[in-house]
């Protein structure tokens, strides 16, 4: 959740490790601060509160090295004190992740003579790195790292040495043209360079400005790969939009295009997903699939739990990552892990406990190198290019676009879906970039139900099968970026306690697409409009029959019925997005949200 970056070459590091922080701040922070060797001594700077904070108060800083950091507190209060870079003697450490024996550490140096001014449990890194440091800051970053428990990416600054190392938190190395770098994450660095290097658990990068040499917690050295990331850094600009998010929303035909590109051969009625390690004969064998996510991509792996079963035939468990690993569940024979990030530390540890147990993983995410990538079986990228607002959107519909195929072209290996339903299917999925063009381009009816939402305390939004995830995704992206109480509920159950809680102060946001329960939810609104609430329908174009049974509707193109829920998200996103607009929220980072949540 923390940022980290590192530089070590030739040109003057300050404005560097600025720059490259801003563009970390999607992942949430409450203080800030730099650490620089000027080649005489170590200067550190840091404040409570953004980063421009830290720029009013910046000195000019002479050096060609130095390390970064945004912190979101987990140990100690946000403030200066507690910001990172911690020192002990010439020694700087910035820390993303959670040393669970620190206040065993603690006791430990302070009966040795350190003396500790913040309530962090990086200081304790510090201090045992400056404890085993005799001019070898390798030696001394390996030798303190055998004495941790817990979560870690560091960069440590000693002198013109920088070493950085990870343990189940993410950190990727970049090679640059007269200097080299250390990150949290990719767009922080893609500025200055595309040739990056992902660490894995338990290795060290030594970084100089001539290159980085890679080595295990037993300073044996590591030979590491090169990937060229292929983004465009205008994908990392917010290009004239108001907010990342708008312009990720904006983005999603798209990045809809790019997830399917290359996939879908209409004409042939196939799908290939080149480098899927499952065979034919795997993939008839499977009898039963486990999803594991966390958030957003928990809804997409929902929305994945209808469409298997329905095209596929296949029984499919949904389990919430952090809740998996304590629910004694057998996986099934196939688990699939979907994250956006790649790093999300729950996902990968349910990913572990299930491969233990000798089941085929196969994850689903967006960053190439990322940790679930790695250590997974089988990988699908969805290719929907970086995602900068802390509320997912363009990632989602990727996601639910990759689901969507992956349950086609299970059901036609097993044989539950003919050749003229999958023609159809996949042509009617090759026009979805441009339905939700349409959308985009159709938002004033959003804009104006957005108002009215603004208002209220309390929103729900209701769904049934296929449009149920959605009902869920709409509520979470409510409450992330307005603060809005919002919950999401299968339709059928509102006679089971919900109803309880609608009055005519309540909007309802009824997701009444056309499909198998449509009169099913009509019958659900008119319980709804019975205790005087105001509804808003999210319904099919040509649909004349709704405007009779709710107050506002928003209408959408029409398309097979199990695709509307991914047209459907669109207007969620955008009714969320203007909501937040109104109230003046910070949409891009929401209070006590990051994008990456790499600790547990």
């Amino acid at each position: 959740m923390c940022g980290i970056v590192g530089y070590n070459g030739r040109a003057q590091a300050a404005s560097i490790l600025i720059d490259s922080l801003k563009r970390l701040e999607y992942r949430g922070y409450d203080s800030a601060g730099i650490a620089v060797f000027n080649e005489k001594t170590l200067e550190v700077f840091k404040e409570k509160g953004r980063i421009v904070d830290l720029e009013k108060t910046l000195p000019a800083v002479s050096g060609t090295i130095g390390i970064g950091h945004t912190r979101w507190a987990t140990h100690g209060k946000p403030n200066k004190i507690n910001a990172h870079p911690h020192t002990s003697g010439n020694i700087a450490v910035v820390h993303n992740g959670i040393i669970e024996n620190y206040q065993e550490l603690r006791d430990r140096l302070t009966a040795s003579g350190y003396t500790f001014v913040s309530e962090t449990d990086t200081e304790a890194l510090a201090h045992l790195i400056n404890h085993y440091y005799k001019d070898n800051l390798i030696d001394a970053v390996a030798s303190a790292l055998k004495d941790i428990r817990g979560s870690y990416a560091i960069a440590v600054l000693c002198g013109s040495e920088l070493v950085a190392a990870r343990k189940d938190s993410p950190l990727v190395a970049g090679i640059g043209d007269g200097g080299n770098f250390i990150a949290s994450d990719i767009p922080a660095i893609l500025k200055y360079t595309r040739r990056m290097i992902f660490l894995d658990d338990l290795e060290i990068a030594s970084v100089t400005p001539d290159g980085i040499s890679f080595y295990d917690v037993n300073k044996k050295p590591v030979e590491k790969t090169v990937k060229t990331i292929e983004w465009d850094m205008a994908a990392a600009e917010k290009s004239g939009y108001e907010h990342f998010m708008l312009k990720e929303i904006h983005e999603q035909p798209r990045s809809l295009h790019e997830t399917l590109a290359g996939r879908i051969m209409e004409l042939e009625g196939t799908i290939n997903f080149e480098g899927l390690g499952l065979s034919e004969s795997n993939i008839s064998d499977i009898s039963r699939i486990c999803i594991i996510a966390c958030g957003t991509s928990f809804n997409a792996g929902l929305l994945g739990k209808y469409l298997f079963e329905y095209l596929a035939k296949i029984h499919v468990d949904v389990e919430i990552a952090s809740e998996f690993r304590y629910a004694h569940s057998a996986p099934g024979s196939l688990v699939i892990g979907i994250s956006q990030s790649g790093e999300t530390a729950d996902t990968l540890a349910a990913l572990r406990v299930a491969k233990s147990t000798g089941c085929r993983t196969l994850a689903i995410a967006n960053i190439m190198g990322s940790t679930i990538t790695r250590e997974s079986d089988d990988v699908i990228y969805i290719r929907s290019g970086p995602e900068i607002g802390v509320a997912a959107t363009k990632t989602f519909t990727s996601q639910l676009g990759v689901i969507y195929l992956l349950a086609l072209y299970f059901g036609k290996i097993k044989w539950t879906i003919n050749s003229d339903q999958m023609k159809r299917m996949l042509t009617a999925m090759k026009q979805l970039p441009s339905k939700i063009t349409r959308i985009l381009d159709n938002k004033e009816m959003i804009k104006k139900c957005a108002e009215l939402i603004a208002s209220s305390n309390d929103a729900y939004f209701v769904g049934r099968t296929f449009n149920y995830p959605i009902a869920l995704e709409g509520a979470l992206k409510l409450k992330e970026i307005s603060y809005i109480h919002a919950e999401g509920y299968a339709a059928g159950e509102l006679k089971h306690g919900p109803l309880a809680l609608i009055t005519k102060n309540t909007p309802v946001i009824a997701i009444a697409t056309k499909g198998q329960t449509y009169d099913k939810m009509l019958n659900n609104i008119k319980e709804i409009k019975a205790r005087e609430a105001h509804v808003i329908a999210i319904a099919n174009e040509n649909d004349s029959e709704i405007e009779k049974y709710v107050d506002d509707v928003i209408r959408i193109p029409s398309t097979e019925d199990i695709l509307m829920p991914l047209l459907s998200t669109v207007v969620v996103q955008l009714l969320s997005y203007y909501v937040a607009k109104t109230r003046n929220c910070s949409i891009d980072q929401p209070r006590n949200l990051a994008k990456s949540v790499t600790v547990e």
